[in-house]
């Protein structure tokens, strides 16, 4: 009597699952039938009509090609913006793990453009070799700031990046004692939260800086100084993928919490004007720069995209015109092959100039007026390894600021989802099972790791080509491959300008 129940609760179960297998299988043939139908019959498309339901699989492959591209299909050095090589060193170095390379480098150091740097017959031994000094920015400040570190965190605004992103670069940055940039998004307690140092940047829209009209507030300014950790303040005039336009933040990153830290309305796109209203001349400029620095006793610059540059000219007589007590204390140079979270292919594919000929140049014009020693230069845009930071500083930069390192530091691979809500590292993302996957304790050491490694590395470029230190790297240090495949010293190809005392 058991044995029959069991075989017949057996066979009832089989029955079951074979009718539920045949009707699924039914259910996906008359959806097949349905979609085949829509695509054959419709005529937006060219491909789903010409190979109906075959051709929608094009759209699978083309969003799984973003992901995939990089690991499959691309060589370590063709891949843009970042290639495998830069990515992999990014990640080494935020592990700390073994950052060496076997049989020979996979580098072609033929083409022209190429940059090698000249070692010495007689480097620097261990025991010779300095630290990287402080230095002082903001000589004529209430409160300068003696910045320890030549490496740091270049600006991403709270709501481009996610809350724990913000939280681990905030604690790795105390870790590696560098500063942390909070971009234009305005201070959240998330960059506060680590106790680094904080660059407070000063967007077109005025973001955590601002009345209730949209207006510059100084009563905002002077809270901001009161924090013992918010050491500068910079003026965003533009930034590399977009120069001339302003920010973008999608309404659907604009949180309720982001809304009230930027003095917005929140699930609405966060539009920056495409500069600051008040600002229409050099001389503009430096009022804008002297009012906060008033305010605030703290160091104050600029960031800027080098496009057109005869203004620069006019900005170094302004400056001398006023007295170098009313400089910039920082210009920071951003490079037109800088990132963002989004921004028109128009802008970023073709507007603005390299660092690679915008960085010389404020350089040489700084040095020609007799201001480099009043303005420090902060170079920005794709310098993530160190030999790129190593050429900044040879070109004569004081510091190199990064964005997108630190983001593959944070665990970033690339996958070209900023402007989404779908970054499936939770670096960009406000998704919290997408956030989930960024574990703040862990990703702050590799933060630090990061930065720490960087430091290390370009100071045994520097102690190779014979120099204590990162800082004392010349440009007769670094040479460029020509066209003839002969190298020039960065000295011959921007030779040091004529100062005006000779």
């Amino acid at each position: 009597m058991l044995s029959e129940r069991f075989f017949h609760t057996v066979d009832l179960a089989v029955s079951l699952t074979a009718g539920m297998f045949v009707f699924a299988i039914g259910a996906l043939v008359l959806v097949a039938a349905a979609l085949y139908v829509i695509d054959i019959t419709q005529t937006s498309h060219a491909i789903r009509r010409n190979y109906p339901l075959i051709g929608r699989f094009r759209y699978l492959f083309e969003r799984l090609g973003e992901y995939f591209r990089q690991y499959f299909f691309a060589m370590d050095r063709e891949e843009m913006p970042f290639n495998r090589a830069q990515r992999s060193w990014c990640y080494r170095a935020a592990k700390n793990v073994d950052n060496t390379v076997a049989f020979g480098s996979t580098r072609d150091i033929t083409p022209p453009g190429t940059l090698l740097f000249a070692n010495c017959p007689f480097p620097t031994l261990e025991q010779d070799s300095v630290p990287p000094a402080p230095m002082l920015i903001g000589t004529f400040c209430k409160t300068p700031y003696e910045a320890p570190s030549f490496f740091n965190i270049s600006g991403m605004s709270y709501g481009a990046l996610s809350t724990p992103a913000v939280r681990a670069l905030s604690r790795g940055a105390k870790m590696a004692n560098v500063w942390l940039n909070t971009g234009e998004g305005g201070l959240s307690p998330y960059h506060l939260e680590g106790g680094a140092d904080i660059v407070f940047q000063i967007g077109t829209a005025k973001y955590g800086a601002r009345d209730l009209e949209g207006r510059l507030s100084e009563d905002r300014l002077k809270i901001l100084a009161a924090m013992d950790q918010v050491r500068m303040f910079e003026v965003k005039l533009s930034q590399g993928a977009k120069p001339g336009k302003g920010g973008i933040l999608p309404g659907v990153k604009v949180t309720p919490e982001i809304a009230e830290i930027r003095g917005i309305e929140p699930g609405k796109d966060s539009v920056s004007p495409n500069r600051h209203v008040e600002v229409d001349s050099v001389d503009d400029l430096l009022d804008l720069i002297n009012r906060i620095r008033d305010v605030t006793g703290k160091p104050v610059g600029f960031k800027a995209v080098i496009g057109s540059y005869g203004w620069l000219d006019e900005l170094c007589e302004a400056i001398l015109r006023r007295g170098v007590e009313s400089a910039p204390d920082f210009i920071t140079v951003d490079s037109a092959d800088g990132g963002s979270g989004a921004a028109p292919m128009s802008l970023m594919d073709y507007m603005g100039l390299s660092v690679t000929e915008s960085l010389p140049m404020i350089v040489d014009k700084l040095m020609a007026a007799d201001l480099k020693d009043r303005v420090r230069v902060i170079a920005s845009g794709k310098l993530i390894t160190p030999s790129v930071v190593a050429w900044a500083l040879c070109i004569g930069a004081d510091f190199v600021v990064s964005a997108r390192g630190f983001m593959f530091a944070l665990g970033c691979i690339m996958a070209m989802q900023c402007n989404k809500n779908t970054c499936p590292t939770g670096v960009t993302t406000h998704n919290p099972k997408l956030q989930r996957g960024l574990v703040v304790e862990d990703k702050a050491v590799r933060v630090a790791h990061y930065a720490t490694n960087m430091m290390k590395e370009v100071g045994i470029i520097a102690h190779s080509c014979g120099v204590p230190e990162p800082r004392h790297l010349k440009r007769y240090h670094a040479r460029i491959v020509q066209d003839n495949g002969t190298t020039a010293g960065l000295d011959e190809i921007h030779p040091y300008p004529r100062t005006r005392q000779h």
